[in-house]
């Protein structure tokens, strides 16, 4: 039973962000999105620590120490900020992040949007993902400040201006380059 409830929840989620991913144009990653799930590296984990309203990596964590079906998803999907850590050089730590390209950007901000709606149901709203993003913000010291300043503006937007707003912006600033203001009481802009 919980194999098939675990099936049922990653086709509802991989199906949302295909339909995101749709609507800003990012038709390929649509189709790709999440296929390593559907693994059995993925899968049976997924399925034996199924919960239905938070990962199962975080259950499997909890159980193991550690989530092996995380470390291999992580591994093969771009849209992940782990995937772009890599060592760093003349840096004064061992790792550190490296700018996502923005399809990955945008394609993380359709995966949270999608998260978001499958594990809260009739409870989402759209300040949901912006406020599930500030609670672990802390705990993302490795993600590159370009990539974070990105996805906190885009995660404010839906907060503030709702999702048809937020994705026009993302199909049609974001992804052609405009830049990005940051969040932070500089006034600077990124790329």
């Amino acid at each position: 039973m919980k194999a098939w409830q675990h099936f049922k929840t990653i086709t509802t989620h991989k199906l949302l962000v295909m339909r995101y991913c749709f609507r800003i144009g990012l038709y390929y990653q649509g189709l790709t999105h999440d296929l390593s799930k559907y693994s059995p590296t993925e899968f049976f984990v997924g399925a034996r620590y199924y919960q239905g309203d938070r990962s199962p990596n975080n259950a499997e964590r909890e159980d193991t120490g550690m989530s092996r079906s995380w470390l291999h998803h992580k591994g093969r999907n771009k849209h992940q900020f782990e995937y772009w850590v890599d060592y760093g050089i003349n840096c004064g730590t061992v790792i550190e992040g490296v700018p996502m390209p923005r399809k990955y950007v945008a394609e993380m901000i359709m995966d949270r949007f999608s998260a978001s709606r499958v594990y809260l149901g009739n409870d989402y709203t759209d300040q949901a993902p912006y406020q599930y993003f500030l609670k672990g913000k802390d705990h993302l010291w490795f993600v590159h400040p370009q990539t974070m300043s990105q996805l906190e503006f885009l995660l404010k937007m839906l907060a503030e201006q709702g999702e048809d707003a937020t994705l026009w912006y993302i199909r049609h600033r974001f992804l052609r380059g405009s830049k990005v203001p940051v969040y932070r009481n500089t006034g600077e802009e990124r790329e």
